[in-house]
């Protein structure tokens, strides 16, 4: 088996804590690198023996990952050296004095791997004095947390997509030095203090067309219980193995003892409920509406009135607001609390009810009239879909009314038939005004909800919804929030929002750039997205 050139040995570079960190010092180390690559590529070339471009890809990426380390450093200290040339040796900020510190040299993990600088402290003077900062890290925005904000950003965008500790081993395969999962977790916490005011200051998106369309629907997560809660937050025990992993089980019994048996009817998943909108635009082509245009999603565990209040103010800044004169369909899956919400902040929409979620009511009603999977049923069905998208719902409600006092009181299952079929009229009947399926076929408008129940199960199901995932609202919150942003398409703007929103607020305090935190944000309210 061939081996690599020991040349490599000599290339692959990493900062000591004794390397002189000047720029002259570093320029002459990356023009030794840089001729490194070369003879690297060279010595490879011209070997007697058989050589793989997979072997020579693997060689020459360490070689140019210690390029770019050195190439960074370089950087870091010309920026200090032009910093220091011009920066007082004293400042004086908010009625705080503050006086120059040798520098102090810091090491911080890239994208290529470690890298050390050397920046100059500023040291608060006086009978009070607390703390100071770093000038260089204030100017540049360098992250406080020992990685570059390249490296928890990506690491984030991975954790919306894979667990915590999927997240970090996929991307130590790219980088060298990945983050561990807890510094994933609290850089997911961190950006999604930020979402809510992303949502609320990102700009409409330009080309929308005529009709704007926005569907609702909700999707259970499973949260921890309060005995779960307890056990996590308790005094952690001394933690022993199990003798195998086939004995882990039994273990586990042993330490925690064993689960109450569930009643029927008892839910394992103890699931909270997040509502989910997605929303786009129609462009009207002669008798076609062409789309969907600028589909966005939205999610949050908060009240189901917040999502309302956030695809009202989403609406007006597309130019759908109240008294515009544009029309704007609603599309649920027959939620009475949706109803009641959509006629409250979008009085002036045309509501309608998924169409599936009324033909699996009719398929319950046959049921009850006619034997399940024989012809019959199925010709009464086809049938009743016809008169539904004819626009004759009240002739379905009145056809299984008459049906319903054909069924005697008394006999074999009669009473199930009797009080499914008065459940599906009285489902019909309260939603007879928001089935106008003939007008939205000859508008060419949304009949059902398939978008959004699409997308309750990829930012929701997806990643939040599997076996022994027990989440925190708030937690939880931070990942959905996130999902949307990237879904949309938005990451890399909001990641710019969220740096310079950061940056601006340490370059007035002098405080240094911190993303991660341990603590997630309160779940949005109402006022908030208002």
């Amino acid at each position: 088996m061939m081996t690599r050139p020991d040349r490599l040995s000599l290339v692959k570079w990493r900062p000591e804590e004794d390397e002189p960190l000047t720029a002259t010092a570093l320029s002459e180390r990356l023009q030794t690198q840089a001729a490194a690559v070369s003879t690297l590529a060279n010595d490879w070339a011209a070997r007697d023996e058989p050589v793989s471009f997979k072997d020579f890809e693997h060689a020459i990426r360490e070689v140019v990952f210690a390029f770019a380390r050195i190439a960074l450093m370089l950087f870091l200290a010309l920026r200090e050296d032009q910093l220091m040339r011009t920066y007082p040796a004293q400042v004086e900020r908010d009625g705080r004095r503050f006086r120059r510190a040798p520098a102090i040299p810091r090491s911080l993990t890239t994208l290529f791997g470690v890298v050390r600088y050397a920046r100059t402290y500023m040291r608060e003077v006086g009978h009070h004095a607390r703390r100071g900062f770093h000038p260089l890290d204030v100017a540049l925005g360098l992250v406080g947390d020992r990685f570059s904000w390249n490296v928890l950003t990506m690491a984030a965008r991975l954790a919306t997509k894979l667990s915590f500790a999927e997240a970090r081993a996929t991307l130590a395969a790219f980088v060298p030095d990945a983050p561990s999962t807890e510094v994933i977790e609290h850089t997911v916490l961190g950006l999604g203090r930020h979402t809510a005011a992303w949502f609320e200051h990102a700009p409409a998106p330009e080309g929308n067309g005529e009709v704007l369309v926005i569907m609702f629907d909700g999707k259970g997560a499973p949260t921890a219980t309060e005995s779960e809660l307890s056990r996590r937050r308790g005094k952690r025990r001394r933690r022993q193995l199990p003798a195998s992993p086939r004995h882990r089980g039994r273990h586990h019994r042993r330490r925690y003892g064993k689960k109450p048996r569930r009643k029927k009817g008892d839910k394992s998943k103890n699931a909270r409920v997040a509502t989910m909108v997605v929303m786009y635009t129609l462009k009207r082509n002669g008798t076609k509406l062409l789309g969907p245009i600028n589909r966005k999603l939205y999610a949050s565990f908060a009240p189901k009135r917040h999502a309302f209040a956030v695809a009202r103010r989403e609406a007006t800044k597309r130019g759908f607001g109240p008294g515009a004169g544009k029309l704007i369909q609603i599309v649920t899956d027959g939620d009475p609390d949706l109803a009641t919400y959509a006629a409250e902040y979008f009085p002036e929409a045309m509501h309608t009810v998924d169409v599936m979620h009324v033909i699996e009511k009719l398929w319950t009603a046959g049921e009850c009239c006619f034997r399940e999977g024989t012809e019959p049923l199925r010709q009464w069905v086809e049938a009743q879909k016809d008169r539904l998208y004819a626009g004759n719902a009240d002739e379905i409600v009145a056809e299984l009314c008459q049906r319903r006092h054909a069924i005697a009181v008394t006999g074999p299952g009669n009473k199930g038939k009797r009080e499914r079929l008065l459940g599906v009229i009285g489902y019909l009947q309260h939603r007879v005004h928001q089935m106008p399926y003939d007008k939205n076929i000859k508008q060419d408008l949304e009949l059902g909800s398939g978008s959004v129940e699409g997308a309750v199960k990829n930012i929701i199901g997806k990643r939040c919804d599997h076996g022994g995932m027990r989440w925190i609202e708030e937690r939880i919150e931070a990942i959905v929030q996130l999902r949307c942003i990237e879904a949309n398409g938005d990451w890399d703007h909001f990641v710019a929002f969220v740096h310079d929103r950061m940056q601006a607020e340490a370059q007035r305090d002098g405080s240094r750039l911190r993303p991660q935190s341990s603590q997630p944000a309160e779940l949005p309210s109402l006022l908030k997205a208002a």
